[in-house]
């Protein structure tokens, strides 16, 4: 079987597979989930079985149902995946009702995903959005904190204005970005992709094919 090429995340972030698995519909989230449980589970092992060790989930995906689908399927194999975790996003009866990225919540929030997911550490941890409900500083900070307690690895964000970026790469080294991006939408070249090239960080693509 071919094995996926590796590429390293940002200036100084670690060697990640260049293709990424989003395991957003493995779960009920917006809409019902594509496949069952074990579909979805033989479909995570086939990919690290082919090298792709990037795997996408939020803990707010299936209310938490995606992290543990995850962590049945890298149980007794913790090596071959790099785990992603997006936070901050509440949902309730498949709908998206707000953020809750206040530091007591995020510190909360890791706890449970560490359980589900039946690691010890989450690769790379970052809040789905940034908002103006708590500052940027205090957010990464705290994730900072996580770092600093071996609960996380790297550091990222998702979806940011070039100002955000800034001040959270200020605050912390950001490792990674995440952002849709496609032929369809190219907005970023204009100014976030510009400067996350320029701060080092990397930047992981979703809805590529939209």
């Amino acid at each position: 079987m071919v094995k996926m090429d590796k590429i390293q995340l940002g200036k100084n972030g670690p060697m990640v597979s260049k293709l990424g698995l989003g395991c957003l519909r493995m779960s009920e989230n917006f809409a019902a989930p594509l496949s069952n449980d074990a579909d979805s589970i033989a479909t995570i092992q086939a990919a690290l079985d082919s090298g792709i060790n990037f795997l996408d989930t939020g803990d707010f995906y299936g209310n938490g149902a995606n992290e543990l689908l995850i962590g049945k399927a890298i149980k007794g194999r913790r090596n071959d995946a790099f785990i992603s975790v997006k936070f901050g996003s509440v949902m309730y009866n498949r709908q998206f009702i707000g953020h809750d990225l206040r530091p007591m919540s995020i510190k909360n929030f890791i706890n449970y995903s560490l359980v589900r997911l039946g690691i010890e550490t989450i690769d790379l941890y970052q809040p789905s959005r940034l908002d103006n409900s708590v500052p940027v500083e205090d957010v990464i900070g705290t994730v900072a904190d996580l770092i600093k307690e071996g609960k996380v690895r790297y550091l990222g964000v998702s979806e940011v204005t070039t100002e955000q970026l800034l001040a959270a790469h200020q605050t912390y080294p950001i490792t990674a970005l995440e952002v849709g991006y496609s032929l369809a939408d190219r907005q970023i070249e204009n100014d976030v992709l510009p400067l996350a090239k320029e701060l080092g960080i990397g930047v992981v693509a979703f809805a590529v094919t939209s």
